[in-house]
């Protein structure tokens, strides 16, 4: 759930907030110019595998964020937050901890 935003839609893309699209539009702008490349929208991590357990399925945890690209040699993981939901938190902590080799940016 969204608080407060307002689903935009950008090249055909369909985005969770304004804010979102509009940083969109900027990283665009980036790669265009040659400050960034190799940008990719919403990648997936998978935090933990899926499992069975006395008959039941578990699905697996995914954290979705919402940008990921290559800055001066490094990855940047980008999330754009207005809210961050106790649900948010705890698998950003997941994230950096299973996944610490890039760098995490909160756009706010």
């Amino acid at each position: 759930m969204k608080y407060l935003s307002k689903k935009t839609i950008i090249d055909g893309i369909t985005f969770d907030s304004k804010k979102e699209s509009k940083r969109y539009i900027e990283l665009k702008r980036r790669q265009e110019l040659g400050e960034i490349s190799s940008l990719e929208l919403q990648p997936p991590f998978l935090l933990q595998e899926g499992f069975k357990r006395d008959g039941k399925k578990y699905r697996p945890i995914t954290y979705i964020a919402d940008f990921k690209y290559i800055e001066n040699g490094k990855v940047i993981v980008e999330d754009v937050k207005g809210f961050k939901t106790p649900e948010y938190k705890i698998k950003k902590k997941l994230l950096l901890y299973k996944y610490g080799d890039f760098e995490f940016r909160e756009i706010k």
